[in-house]
């Protein structure tokens, strides 16, 4: 490829990348709630956001570097991990803007040495294989990166950047246009689509060939740059130079020094004895080049003449060494610019201290303080010091430097006078020697400041007792006009008016609850509309009796008792009263008839599910447990549970001897019989039971569990000679970890609690229970599916026994979860209400239905923040008793966030927060508490006032008012971080042509430095089949490992001896290897890690083409598998519409295709058929009125 070939492919790459920045996503770059995922910035990119930045004037390094660290800062302040990655290849992009080559190479090291980032510099360019291979093992979850440089061939090099990124399956995050917040960072994400990855496949040997033109391109470009400066002298003759001065400076300060002064002496010198250098060729080129020596001469700049601009250098930055920072803000803006003639001295500067801080490092040894990195030059104060030396010196007005500043600027130079070495420099003073003038004659050199008269600022002091109150003295040292001001008079005083009117016609206000849609009338009483209203319940019921198996509950208002304490334990009673004795024997006379009925439903069902498990075990076994769950007694229960055991044997030893390989799916049910049997019913196990029980573990090779249960000789010999014929041929660990995972029994509590009927609540929830109970808030942390929401039921239950008129809000942060919670309400709860009273009613912007007439208020954030400041609501709001926030995590939401803040801070009453994903819930209840305690001084307040109001009255006949419960304040933190049901991670891919799913192990997706760095996350579990899978594999990538035995799983402390391996357990090894890798990687052996992590990893590649035309052949897919019902989750509504679009016309040619030849003549004969059936009836039933009428006629 050509020159011209390389720059079209080029375009087309710009093309490519431009066509997808429409398309980015503007997105939050942390989840608040989860731990943050590592990504990468790239240096030039940070580096080109910053330069561009309004704010910043040329020169202003120091305001660079704070643009640069405030960035920085704010990502690491929301949680941010990430590395910041400068290429060697970038730097060729700044040889056209040498300015710039000193201040890129100062950030890189003063990121390095400075500060605690993460600052790779190794990799050569974006195509190497290093990079390549740190991007594989690191994998990040996005790369920062400008899609726009500084010219045309650095927005190329950004480009090669990005495209390689999408070929990594790297995502890539635009820098322009980023914007924060407190909690987020927001920018534009490009996601690694399958085209783009495509597209580097398909060109990469073009990509390749094309980066090699650029490079080299801009290596020419650095060519002439240094050739027009430094003459014959290459690079490595200036990177020789300048180690040179670095060496002669470290002898003449042994003691080390301050990088600024080092840098001033160095690039003086260095710059100096260029300028002599380029002044010799330029004489030898006059001599040979006779002509136009004139215009050559005008063109340079005496040498003399550049010493006094150096001098000047070193004397700003003495003043940058004692001047405070301060100070230095109030001097005043030049608005002239340097004068041409010396921009080539300027430039060949700026070139030699890239060289000198290039070259930085080889001061290892030496005691050099790199703090003032971010400060090395300031050119306002060097322009403010040539003004002076040009104008005001010349004018006569001298300036006092002062001892200490003379000394150090004499110093300075003097070293720079021994380090040019070749020629002698002028001496310290004089500064100026040369009357040329460095800065442009301007007519107003010096910015003006407007001549007009500056308003008094400061704030209007108002009162109002609620902002008094919120801010508190923090307003006592802020500036305030006077009364008299002309800003204060010229304010005019409204018309005073009342809040609940308008201010004009004193018409009542309206709402936005008025504004919207009402559903239904409530104080209709058309027939019609009642009968709408009636199928509106009907069909709530039946949707929330689809959402859970529930039967509905009757609420009777009863009286509000005092509080037991259910965690406590039973003080035992000395005496039974005779009604307590005769409830305790009815309820065993009951309990016994029922178990009598049960026993008889068995012995009616047991022969033919005895019968169907010998024909098809898990048929079988389904329709047992289904009876399983219905059932109440234990006994009952135990004899099924045996029933099943022996079945399972049986199927077993037939299975074992027809097979050679083995159905473990029958060893699986075999023992989770003994599971259930062991756990639920020990105290019912007779001699024989145990002895069948042991004899199933013989079965399935498990000797020593079985020798261990049920040692005797018959139960030994009994299957001696068949246990291998019939073992399963791994240990009992490993199997029930590697096939029984979500068999696994969890510990539960065996007492149970007479709050709940329907199942016996664990701890956490009964702690949950005793919130409500005492009137407590409560933040609730435990993950989905795992019972939390039972506690909002339970405090509804309780607000709606305690009286007609307490209100519990439920406030959920979407529509479609407030139908969803209406629904299961509506079919959770029935109360007899008086009329115009309604149980539950839902209020979202769409429309409304019993709002403020009823007890549970189904709702979204947003419409119950309209209710709670509306002023004409406040009578509704009073009785208001218990609020459930649903998805408290919303707090931190990119979109009404704030309302859930505003919710949490107005409401007076105890909540409920419930949420699954907060990372940070002990913060969130302190801020919460705090709020509590904001209140809770503000009611004792109110009651004050109230009490001597009231006593001022004596008002004695006033009813009891009966919110007036005693509240607490205090808001609990309740944790539960076990899931009920493991999850394991599938990629679904596309695979020539089909449809597969790969196992994603969770340490796949982590890598050695995060691990070393940040541990493993909280939120990554494994199931009891992936810690297997990882002790196998750090087993099989370290031989030697020395813990290898005492983490086999066979051994390992906590499953040893035990027939029942429960999930607390499994946990437990999980821990210990995770903490076992992680010591590997601190320890000295991260290469055995990376090869564990890597061995996780799926080996195929996987691809999403045509996922979306393809998404019918997944449905068809997981149909096959079983797996259906299932929830797919896409993040782009035309993405919906489509996917059911395609789904639908799939089933439809589905169902063409499986259409009989004949099946529309069959239909046409059928219509047929009944339209002569139906003109037959219809014949029929005129000839029955015509009979009808004429009876009629005659009687």
């Amino acid at each position: 490829m050509g020159l011209e070939e390389h720059m079209m492919f080029l375009e087309r790459m710009s093309q490519l990348i431009l066509s997808e920045v429409p398309k980015a996503e503007y997105s939050s770059l942390f989840n608040d709630f989860v731990e943050s995922e590592f990504f990468l910035i790239d240096g030039d990119s940070l580096l080109t956001t910053c330069i561009c930045e309004k704010s910043l004037k040329p020169g202003q390094e120091l305001h660079f570097f704070y643009l640069v660290e405030y960035y920085l800062m704010d990502l690491t302040s929301k949680g941010g991990q990430f590395a910041i990655v400068f290429f060697k290849d970038a730097e060729y992009a700044y040889f056209n803007f040498p300015e710039l080559l000193p201040l890129r190479t100062a950030l890189i090291l003063h990121l390095q040495h400075n500060t605690t980032i993460d600052v790779r510099t190794k990799f050569s360019g974006c195509l190497s294989q290093e990079w390549e291979a740190f991007l594989a093992d690191s994998y990040p979850y996005y790369l920062i990166v400008a899609d726009e440089g500084l010219n045309h061939l650095q927005t190329y090099l950004f480009n090669f950047l990005i495209t390689q990124s999408w070929a990594m399956k790297v995502n890539v995050v635009l820098s322009s246009g980023q914007t924060s917040d407190i909690l987020r960072l927001y920018a534009y994400l490009m996601p690694s689509m399958h085209k783009n990855q495509k597209f580097f496949k398909e060109n990469k040997k073009k990509i390749e060939s094309a980066y090699k033109t650029l490079i080299k391109q801009l290596e020419e470009y650095r060519i002439s740059a240094l050739e027009s400066l430094f003459g014959k002298l290459k690079w490595k003759n200036m990177m020789k130079e300048a180690c040179e001065t670095i060496s002669q400076l470290k002898q003449l300060w042994p003691e080390g020094s301050d990088i600024r002064r080092v840098l001033c002496v160095t690039s003086c010198s260095l710059s100096l004895r260029m300028y002599h250098h380029f002044l010799e060729n330029r004489k030898k080129t006059m001599s040979d080049e006779k002509t136009n020596i004139q215009e050559v001469e005008s063109n340079c700049l005496a040498l003399q003449e550049m010493e006094d601009l150096c001098k000047l250098h070193c004397l700003s930055v003495v003043f940058l060494l004692h001047l405070p920072l301060s100070q230095r803000a109030c001097t005043r803006f030049i608005t002239s610019h340097w004068t041409k003639n010396i921009h080539t001295f300027l430039e060949m500067k700026k070139w030699c201290e890239y060289f000198i801080l290039s070259n930085i490092n080889i001061c290892e040894f030496w005691n050099l303080n790199l703090i003032h990195l971010s400060d090395l030059s300031d050119e306002l104060l060097l322009k403010n010091i040539a003004f002076y030396y040009e104008n005001e010196n010349v004018e006569g007005l001298h300036l006092n430097l002062g001892d200490i500043i003379m000394k150090d600027y004499e110093y300075l130079w003097n070293t720079v006078s021994k380090l040019v070495g070749k020629f002698a420099v002028g001496k310290p003073f004089p500064l100026r020697t040369t009357k040329l003038c460095f800065l442009e004659k301007n007519p107003s050199p010096i910015k003006d400041t407007s001549k007009e008269k500056i308003p008094n600022l400061g704030f209007i002091s108002m009162s109002c007792e609620l902002v008094d109150k919120f801010v508190g003295d923090l307003l006592k040292d802020l500036p305030f006009l006077k009364s008299d001001d002309p800003t204060v008079t010229s304010l005019v005083k409204q018309k005073e008016f009342d809040e609940l009117v308008h201010w004009h016609s004193h018409r009542p206000l309206s709402d936005d609850y008025d504004r919207t849609k009402c559903q239904f009338d409530e104080k209709s009483r058309d027939p019609r509309y009642l009968r709408s209203v009636q199928k509106y319940h009907v069909f709530q019921r039946f949707y929330g009796s689809s959402l859970e198996s529930v039967s509905p509950k009757l609420v009777v208002t009863q009286a509000v008792k005092p509080k037991n304490n259910f965690s406590a334990p039973k003080k035992k009673k000395a005496h039974e009263t005779k009604a307590e004795i005769i409830t305790r024997e009815n309820k065993k006379r009951l309990f016994a008839k029922e178990e009598e009925k049960e026993e008889k439903k068995w012995s009616a069902l047991s022969f033919s599910i005895e019968e169907e498990m010998k024909e098809n075990l898990n048929s079988g076994i389904k329709n047992l447990e289904d009876f399983l769950k219905s059932c109440k007694s234990n006994s009952v229960k135990f004899r099924v549970e045996m029933v099943a055991l022996t079945a399972c044997l049986k199927a077993w030893k037939e299975h074992c001897r027809g097979e050679t390989t083995k159905d473990l799916n029958i060893a699986v049910q075999m023992m989770k019989r003994i599971h259930s049997l062991m756990e639920k019913y020990p105290e019912l196990l007779q001699e024989a039971d145990q002895q069948l029980i042991a004899k199933c573990l013989k079965y399935l090779g498990f000797d020593e569990l079985a020798t261990s249960f049920y040692s005797t000789q018959v139960a030994r010999d009994d299957i001696k000679k068949k246990i291998d014929k019939y073992s399963i041929g791994i240990g009992p660990v490993r199997f029930q970890l590697q096939y029984m995972g979500h068999y696994l029994i969890r510990d539960e509590r065996k007492d149970p609690d007479p709050r709940v009927q329907d199942f016996i609540p664990d701890t956490w929830q009964r702690e949950l229970l005793d919130v409500v109970d005492n009137n407590e808030s409560a933040v609730i942390v435990a993950p989905t599916s795992s019972g939390k929401t039972y506690a909002s039921y339970y405090c509804m239950e309780k607000v709606l026994k305690e009286s007609s008129e307490g209100v519990v809000v439920y406030v959920a942060p979407t529509k479609a979860l407030v139908n969803q919670v209406a629904a299961t309400v509506q079919n959770r709860f029935t109360k007899n209400l008086p009329n115009g009273e309604a149980l539950c009613g839902v209020f979202t912007r769409d429309y409304r239905h019993d709002a403020l007439n009823c007890q549970v208020l189904i709702t979204v954030p947003v419409c119950f923040e309209i209710l709670l400041l509306a002023p004409h609501r406040q009578t509704w709001v009073k009785r208001i008793r218990y609020v459930i926030f649903d998805e408290v995590h919303c707090l931190g939401g990119e979109i009404g966030a704030e309302v859930w803040e505003h919710l949490l801070v107005m409401i007076r009453c105890p909540f409920l927060a419930l949420s699954a994903t907060i990372s940070n819930p002990q913060h969130l209840t302190e801020w919460l508490q705090s709020v509590k305690h904001y209140w809770k001084q503000e009611d004792n307040t109110m009651r004050k006032n109230t009490a001597l109001k009231k006593n001022a009255v004596c008002c004695a006949n006033s009813p009891k008012d009966y919110f007036q419960i005693k509240e607490s304040y205090k808001v609990r933190l309740v944790l539960y971080g076990e899931r009920y049901n493991d999850l394991e991670k599938y990629i679904c891919s596309i695979k020539h042509h089909d449809i597969c799913f790969d196992h994603f192990h969770p340490c796949a997706a982590l890598t050695t430095d995060h691990i070393e760095k940040y541990g493993f996350p909280s939120d990554l579990t494994l199931s009891p089949r992936e810690t297997i899978q990882l002790y196998d594999s750090m087993f099989q990538f370290w031989e030697s490992w020395p813990r290898a035995q005492e983490f086999d799983p066979e051994k390992f402390i906590h499953f040893k001896n035990k027939i029942v391996i429960k999930k607390l357990d499994a946990r437990k090894y999980e821990e210990s290897l995770k903490a076992e890798l992680t010591s590997w990687i601190k320890n000295g052996h991260a290469e055995e890690a990376k090869m564990v992590l890597r061995n996780l990893s799926p080996d195929s590649v996987f691809s999403s083409e045509n996922m979306i035309t393809m998404f019918p052949l997944l449905v068809e897919k997981l149909r096959k598998m079983e797996k259906l019902p299932a929830l797919f989750f896409l993040f782009n509504l035309s993405d919906v519409e489509k996917t059911a679009k395609r789904v639908r016309s799939s089933l439809e040619k589905k169902q063409e295709s499986q259409r009989p030849p004949k099946a529309d003549k069959e239909a046409h004969d059928m219509t047929n058929k009944l339209r002569k059936i139906k003109k037959s009836i219809e014949k029929q039933r005129t000839i029955a009125q015509h009979i009808a009428w004429q009876v009629i006629v005659i009687s």
